[in-house]
């Protein structure tokens, strides 16, 4: 008997369960990462680290978290169940902010530790459990990782603010406290509300129907599993591109904001334009998804994430103009001596932040769709294996102060532009691979 999706019913109720579970899981680890390496180079509550040896230690932990996921993923898959192993995961989240609010390098490094095992236990298995409340082929799952996707966000705007208030009045070992009183908060709603993500037809909506034709799940299940994960890996090569540009967000476009931005603030603050983004243009961006696909016209999810390539692509473009307009005014002999308006890096935010909701939160989703069930826990791992690599390619920062700004802003967007052009091209034969996503 095939079954299709009944397009006009809700999402279920655990999507809001796990919304919730990921906003604070996201507000426990982003406001380490806020902390951690002023942290590392502070003398009066830290260890007075040179800031070279604070960005390496930072930039090993975020490889180590990144790839984490595809061990807890097998372990979910094997071992665990989905909702065991985000438990655990948050457990060791708990444990190793907790572990920094006491000022030992030791402990430090066992902290480090915790919070990588924690993560590869919690951020894949978390997503998988997305995918798991709806209908295979299910045209809400598109939709469901963008509300997704906003929990995250919700917890990245949130953490900035939040801890530099605390910092600024208590220290940073309170302030790691408090991540830590986060996760407590993520575990007991995924806890308290338990039954909805482990028995979606107890949670209402994306109920199925009884009529209509194949199913775009029983298509994709004609097709080996070899095909489709090796698709998926395809996938993977393209977007360590999107995540070696995207998150420059940290380091290079900091600097640009801090040192080439005509505003009063630090450039800290900067990092909060990107959640703010998000969280403003999901629902328009999910309406919109919703209204195409009434019509019949909603792009594939490959598709979508060739457009949001092209989107990223184009972020840098504006960031190309704005760097040309500053070194045209710039003194001679001192090309980086410059200030421009801040509307250049918020339109280049807003520009790229929609691209990452085109892009990210449907990796998410076509990872859900399209791993064989017996190994969505590992490739959903390899989702965040290939954003590991990414992370660690964002060492192309070290030539921002050799290339002119705009010479370096020109390589970024040329290297998402092609990859979105690789994308277009690789639309149809994925689709054979992956029919019906």
């Amino acid at each position: 008997m095939n079954e299709t999706e009944n397009p006009q019913a809700g999402h279920p109720k655990g999507l809001y369960v796990l919304f919730a579970t990921e906003m604070w899981e996201r507000f426990s680890f982003y406001s380490m990462l806020s902390l951690f390496t002023l942290y590392m180079r502070n003398e009066a509550e830290g260890f007075g680290w040179a800031a070279k040896d604070a960005t390496r230690l930072y930039a090993n932990y975020l490889m180590f978290v990144y790839f984490s996921p595809l061990v807890g993923g097998w372990l979910a898959d094997r071992k665990l169940g989905y909702r065991r192993a985000v438990m655990a995961g948050g457990l060791f989240f708990m444990a190793g902010h907790l572990l920094l609010s006491f000022r030992s390098l030791p402990i430090v490094y066992l902290a480090l530790t915790c919070l990588v095992v924690g993560n590869g236990l919690f951020k894949p298995n978390v997503s998988t459990m997305v995918g798991n409340l709806y209908p295979e082929g299910s045209h809400l799952k598109d939709r469901a990782f963008n509300i997704f996707y906003m929990g995250i966000n919700i917890g990245a705007f949130m953490a900035p603010v939040a801890m530099e208030a605390i910092k600024s009045k208590w220290g940073y070992h309170p302030a790691f406290a408090t991540a830590a009183f986060g996760m407590v908060v993520s575990v007991a709603i995924l806890w308290t509300w338990r039954a909805l993500v482990e028995d979606p037809a107890r949670a209402g909506g994306a109920t199925a129907s009884k009529t209509g034709p194949a199913t775009s799940a029983s298509v994709l299940d004609a097709i080996p599993d070899w095909k489709r994960c090796m698709a998926l890996v395809i996938i993977y090569f393209i977007v360590i591109v999107f995540w070696m540009v995207f998150h420059q967000n940290g380091s290079t476009l900091t600097y640009w904001a801090n040192d080439n931005t005509a505003w009063s603030v630090s450039g800290t603050i900067s990092n909060a334009i990107n959640p703010f983004w998000v969280v403003t243009l999901t629902f328009p961006l999910v309406w919109f998804w919703k209204w195409l696909d009434r019509k019949g016209l909603e792009p594939s999810t490959p598709a979508k994430m060739g457009y949001g390539m092209l989107l990223t692509g184009l972020s840098f473009v504006v960031l190309y103009w704005a760097a040309k307009t500053g070194e045209a005014m710039a003194p001679a002999g001192s090309p980086y001596a410059f200030k421009v308006s801040p509307a250049w890096l918020v339109a280049s935010y807003g520009v790229v932040t929609l691209g990452e909701l085109m892009l990210s939160p449907m990796g998410l989703s076509l990872v859900s769709k399209v791993a064989p069930v017996r190994m969505r826990g590992v490739m959903m791992g390899g989702w965040f294996a290939a954003t590991a690599i990414g992370n660690k390619l964002t060492a192309i920062g070290v030539y921002w102060d050799q290339w002119l700004h705009s010479t370096f802003f020109a390589v970024l967007g040329g290297m998402a532009l092609a990859m979105s052009v690789v994308l277009f091209l690789l639309v149809k034969p994925l689709k054979r691979w992956m029919p019906g996503v």
